[in-house]
């Protein structure tokens, strides 16, 4: 798994690059099939006293890509949501693969009219 973390007007800490590592721990306990994670971390300075932390997440996967992005006050806050949007993200294209085990409607009702 390649991760990537990268922060625009904002210098990553390793306190910061730790927390993100922590949370992003939990969707990769959920789904172990992740191939590249890319983090941006970036300050919005639209004001002195408007100035709004982002956080934004690219997670591919075998076959897909999901994104995520979040805005909040406190940078920590939108990590919070972020890992909490991809987390249930991940559970439903986890849900979607492995759902392949049950038999089609098209099927069920071909065999229904076949037998009459």
């Amino acid at each position: 798994m390649n991760l990537t973390i990268s922060g625009h007007h904002l210098e990553v800490t390793p306190a910061l690059r730790d927390y993100v590592l922590a949370k992003l721990d939990r969707v990769t306990r959920h789904f172990d099939q992740v191939v590249d994670i890319n983090v941006l971390l970036t300050v919005e300075k639209l004001k002195e006293k408007d100035r709004r932390q982002k956080a934004e997440v690219t997670l591919h996967v075998k076959g897909k890509d999901l994104f995520c992005e979040t805005s909040h006050e406190d940078l920590y806050a939108a990590i919070d949501e972020l890992v909490d949007k991809l987390d249930r993200q991940v559970i439903k294209h986890k849900g979607r693969v492995q759902d392949h085990h049950h038999e089609s409607p098209k099927r069920m009702n071909g065999a229904v009219s076949g037998s009459a």
